[in-house]
């Protein structure tokens, strides 16, 4: 085995330690990658080598119950890993960390090995990766363009292949735009989703933990290791389990229409998101084009008012007392808050309010959104000339998303006509990560591209997509028809606080009919010893809502249960024979979107 040529993808690293593969090997491995970068800007704090190696001898034999066992990450340097200074990229600043923040703890749970702590725009204030005391990271496909911030060490490291994820910090975007400018994947999470104790707040209501990666596969897989619930943190909330999940075709999907599609001049990239938006409909997606105002008018409030005065109370002391130890242009944003009274606070709390209400019937009349993850790419040479005008045109896309408490992950699509990264995020209600994840997933795929700046192939033998499950207060329920995603009943289900779980088949042993009336046209799913397998999602029902959901179905359809192609059960919707008199026969087709296409 060549270890210098081994992808550190997390499918290529578990066939190799299957095969025997030593965890000392790949450390040394990653050292090496580190030397062979040449670039001082990466990391802030990195142990020697030999401690490191020593760490990975102690993980003892090889465990592959531990889904990250071995596995080498970064962690952003505003979160604490126990032994390893905490600086934010200010110096005068650091304290030495005690204990892990909960999320390095988890995953040090899981088996992977922190290498060192990684570069940042200070105080995690920025989107451009260039406000740092230290040597600025080096782009990892162009130095010339900027490496994203705030997480520009993060995403840089993955990008050129040293480790297999790591972890980012999201208030505006930090989590996505490095992910853009290096052609890797940014996961931002769910609000709360990811503990943020020992996680040095910038906007404490509006933070997140964030994970890059090569892969989606590889990012949710590492988010999912992370991601239980925290009693220590108030803003941690319980989630069901995070699975990446086989997503329905059919879901509308929402993009800026073209008066509000931005690119501040740059065609090539208003070309590489039409194509992006061209790609969803090929996957049996509808493209539903929106009016983004109300959402720039949310990502306008993130550096006025209430927010500003955030970033000030995080670093209170600092401003007060020596605000000279700051980054000029990280001084300069958040000194903003010094004129501002608590009533300027809470009247951008009541705008705030007043935005997401208005923005409400727009985003619910889509499944998700699809925006360019940057509108256009800056130089360093930019950013010398104008610290702050390039970085908020990068927030174009991202500064709205965590004030309306959504989920999104970054992801790459094919290359721009000029060489440089394509790169769209996709972005939904909290609690959507895995049926994004699944999304992306797809588009990645499809894109032709290598991963970050690697050279290496997109894995084909990743994670298998595995089903979510219901919650401890939901049931799952079957649907072959109208109540599926985007068709005309299912706002009966969605509308009762239903969620979609994952897309599947049934197992052969079903027939399907169009039955006779409507509209809307319904099928009737019938066990039958001469059946097929047919197409199916499966959602997920509050069991207070479920009697009100039941009411509104008609005979000759009932609740039974379902047997899916992978031997699992499900209750799902099962028709009475007699109500087959008159129905037309579709089971050739396979399932009932089929059906409606021919009609």
């Amino acid at each position: 085995m060549n270890i210098e040529s081994l992808p550190f993808t997390l499918s290529s690293l578990r066939s190799a330690y299957a095969a025997g593969l030593k965890p000392e090997t790949v450390i040394a491995e990653v050292y090496r990658r580190i030397r062979l970068a040449d670039d001082p800007g990466i990391f802030i704090h990195l142990p020697e080598e030999a401690e490191t190696v020593a760490a990975a001898a102690a993980l003892g034999p090889h465990d592959p119950a531990k889904p990250l066992w071995g596995v080498p990450f970064a962690v952003k340097d505003n979160i604490d890993v126990a032994g390893m200074p905490t600086t934010c990229a200010c110096p005068d600043f650091a304290y030495d960390a005690k204990t892990d923040a909960f999320v390095v703890a988890r995953l040090r749970e899981a088996g992977a090995i922190v290498i060192g702590k990684t570069n940042l725009d200070q105080f995690a204030t920025g989107l451009v990766g260039v406000r740092t005391p230290y040597p600025v990271p080096k782009n990892s496909l162009d130095p010339e363009i900027v490496p994203g911030g705030s997480s520009g060490g993060s995403g840089v490291v993955v990008a050129r292949g040293i480790v297999t994820f790591s972890l980012g910090t999201d208030t505006a975007g930090s989590g996505r735009v490095p992910a853009a400018l290096n052609n890797i994947v940014g996961l931002k999470p769910s609000l709360g989703s990811l503990s943020a104790t020992g996680m040095v707040p910038a906007c404490r209501t509006l933070d997140t933990i964030s994970v890059f990666a090569l892969t989606v596969d590889d990012a949710f897989a590492a988010y999912a290791a992370a991601s239980v619930y925290d009693q220590a943190d108030a803003y941690s909330k319980r989630f069901a389990p995070m699975k990446l999940a086989t997503p329905a075709k059919g879901l509308k999907i929402g993009v800026p229409d073209e008066k509000t599609r931005l690119f501040f001049g740059d065609e090539v990239q208003a070309t590489s998101f039409a194509a992006a938006c061209e790609t969803l409909k090929t996957l049996g997606h509808e493209i539903v084009e929106l009016d983004f105002t109300p959402l720039y008018q949310v990502a306008a409030m993130l550096y006025e008012g209430a927010w500003v005065a955030e970033r000030y109370a995080a670093t209170e002391n600092i401003m007060k007392e020596r605000p000279e130890i700051m980054h000029p242009v990280t001084r300069q944003i958040i000194s903003g808050a010094e004129k501002l009274s608590a009533a300027d606070a809470f009247k951008g709390i009541y705008r705030l309010a007043d935005l997401k209400r208005k923005a409400e019937p727009m985003l619910e009349s889509v499944d998700c959104l699809c925006v360019p993850t940057i509108p256009c790419f800056f130089t360093v040479k930019d950013l010398e000339a104008d610290p702050i005008g390039p970085n908020s045109k990068f927030g174009t896309y991202t500064n709205f998303v965590n004030l309306l408490d959504m989920s999104g992950i970054a992801v790459p699509v094919a290359a721009r006509k000029d060489g440089r990264p394509g790169s769209v995020t996709l972005l939904g209600k909290s609690g959507a990560d895995g049926t994004l994840a699944g999304i992306a997933r797809m588009l990645h795929e499809g894109a032709g591209v290598t991963l970050g700046a690697t050279g290496w192939a997109l894995p084909t033998d990743g994670a298998a997509i595995s089903a979510p499950a219901p919650g401890a207060d939901e049931m799952a329920i079957a649907l072959v028809g109208a109540h599926m995603s985007g068709l005309p009943l299912n706002h009966e289900i969605a509308g009762r606080g239903g969620r979609f779980l994952f897309a599947g088949r049934t197992a052969p042993q079903y027939r399907l009919y169009a039955l006779a009336g409507g509209p809307p046209k319904r099928p009737g799913l019938v066990r039958s010893e001469n059946g097929a397998s047919i197409a199916l999602e499966v959602w997920s029902v509050p069991l207070s809502r479920f009697g009100e959901f039941m009411q509104g179905i008609p005979s000759p359809l009932g609740i039974g249960t379902i047997r899916l192609e992978d031997g699992t059960s499900v209750k799902g919707f099962l028709c009475e024979t007699a109500g087959t008199d008159g129905a037309e026969d579709i089971t050739h087709l396979g399932g009932w979107r089929a059906y409606l296409d021919r009609h």
